[in-house]
């Protein structure tokens, strides 16, 4: 798939009519025109999968200025406080609904979430009559836009609660109005829970898709992301019964990588430990001035070089900055630090005046396409444009996530199990018992995860966010302290942006109104 994601670029003129005696007019075109077998269907298809690549519009929204820099792992880093000032607000708690970050990220999902409703309605619409579309590779591109489409308000519903459900696509200008669901379990209950159930049991396994289809929804992307919205719910019964159907059925198609650092090179993309990552490839098309979907090449590894560079001359804009906090984690001998985050020797850093940002030093490597041996990053085809992928989903997020839910349903001699599979990968002793489970639990998943967007997410469920956060800024330093705000309630959502709630007359979230 990271070789043929087609961008459709293609305008299907819609109509519908107002009174079903009228006759269409000529040259007038409807969806089932378009719809006319396998190879439009696929097209279709792979068309909902590009809004997950995008992290460009008016400004950039990358996953990472959500799931870390919002935590206690990573400040915003680039040039100083001014630069990316959007995320700077996120940040230090003093959002306001008219920041770009938030408009451009949530209508971005909502395009992914248009096409696969397109995808849905016309494919079932189908005849499978066509030697092409037979019906299981009917139910298999269903499957697929089904999970994107889950994705996608998955997406949405951590960040902004409760959101507005369209499951069908709008052809009429007097139907685009929809208000909040009532609740963000009804987004969970009405559209994520039931699609990935659909696409869980309608996809291939990963050994079942070619090579040149890696990266496309399989059964066990669709099964882990059941495990992980039931544990966002705090629902332990189904996340286990989950967890335990992908331990079961997934047996033989995934593995931990040996080599834990292998999971963020070029060469181990959709590798044995991948489950579902966001596709990106070479692109030598540049998006500036033009915004979504004009490049299929990633931002965030150019945004999260370091601005003066390593041993080498490459250079990148110093975003997302790891935090002492987060170092200081790390056990002594776990090598996962030093394949996360590495601390510049002397000489090494030519700029302090901007890669010191507010005190911090340290630099995140994943997904720059850092060179260890040389301690320098390797040249892009592209200025600004990297082919490295975004991993969604991993097996090790899944021991921890099978762990939590074991524990939540009763099993906890079975989760310190699945944690120590992930510490022993890296060579480390099994977990002390004494420090209780849900402390080792949360601290493996920030040291595995680190800087891959999960912090923010993890601390909100658990509902530890205030208190973590509080901690956190009590122990910066005095020049994060002076721009950073006390964590409130209610800050766990995001606003709603407020383009979206002045033109479909949207409820705001409580702790921005």
């Amino acid at each position: 798939m990271k070789k043929t994601i087609i961008l459709i670029l293609s305008v299907l003129a819609l109509s519908a009519c107002n009174d079903w005696l009228q006759e269409r007019s000529p040259m007038t075109n409807t969806a089932s025109d378009y719809f006319t077998g396998y190879q439009t269907a696929e097209e279709v298809v792979i068309a909902a999968y590009v809004p997950a690549m995008w992290e460009y519009q008016s400004t950039y929204f990358s996953e990472f200025f959500f799931g870390d820099v919002l935590s206690d792992d990573a400040l915003k880093g680039g040039q100083n406080t001014s630069d990316m000032s959007d995320v700077f607000y996120l940040e230090n708690f003093k959002a306001t609904d008219n920041l770009s970050i938030l408009l451009d990220y949530y209508r971005a999902q909502y395009q992914g979430i248009s096409r696969a409703n397109l995808a849905i309605e016309q494919i079932e619409a189908l005849e499978t009559d066509d030697e092409d579309l037979t019906p299981e590779l009917k139910n298999n591109l269903l499957g697929e836009a089904h999970f994107l489409r889950a994705f996608y308000y998955f997406r949405l519903v951590r960040l902004f609660g409760a959101v507005p459900i369209v499951t069908s696509p709008i052809y009429s200008s007097d139907k685009w109005r929809v208000p909040r669901a009532e609740s963000a379990q009804k987004v969970y209950d009405d559209v994520i829970n039931p699609d990935l159930k659909f696409a869980a049991a309608n996809l291939p396994k990963k050994s079942e898709y070619t090579s040149d289809n890696m990266g496309r929804a399989t059964q066990g992307a669709a099964q882990a992301m059941l495990l992980k919205v039931y544990l966002y719910q705090k629902n332990y019964s189904e996340a286990a019964s989950w967890g335990q159907k992908f331990m079961t059925d997934q047996a033989g198609e995934y593995s931990l990588c040996t080599n834990y650092a292998d999971n963020f090179t070029l060469a181990g993309e959709n590798g044995p430990e991948s489950i579902f990552e966001i596709q990106y490839m070479l692109d030598p098309t540049s998006d500036y001035g033009e915004g979504d979907g004009f490049t299929r090449g990633s931002f965030t590894t150019i945004l999260t070089r370091a601005r003066s560079g390593l041993s080498g001359t490459v250079t990148g804009w110093g975003f997302n900055r790891p935090t002492h906090d987060l170092y200081n984690e790390y056990e002594t001998g776990d090598p996962r630090r030093d394949a996360t985050i590495i601390s510049p020797l002397a000489g090494e850093i030519k700029n302090p005046a901007e890669d010191v940002y507010l005190g911090d030093e340290l630099i995140g490597i994943k997904r720059t396409l850092y060179d260890p041996a040389t301690r320098s990053y390797e040249k892009l085809d592209h200025d600004s444009r990297s082919p490295i992928n975004l991993i969604v989903i991993r097996l090790a997020d899944v021991y921890l996530m099978y762990a939590e839910a074991l524990k939540g349903n009763g099993d906890e001699p079975t989760a310190w199990d699945y944690i120590d599979d992930v510490r022993a990968r890296v060579g480390l002793a099994p977990a002390d018992h004494s420090q209780g489970f849900d402390k080792a639990l949360r601290h493996e998943r920030r040291v595995e995860l680190a800087m891959e967007g999960h912090r923010w997410f993890d601390l909100c469920r658990w509902g530890i966010a205030k208190e973590t956060m509080n901690a956190y800024r009590a122990g910066e330093s005095d020049e994060v302290k002076a721009v950073m705000s006390e964590f409130r309630d209610g800050f766990e959502l995001l606003p709603i942006p407020y383009e979206e709630v002045r033109l479909g007359g949207l409820e705001q979230n409580p702790a921005y109104k």
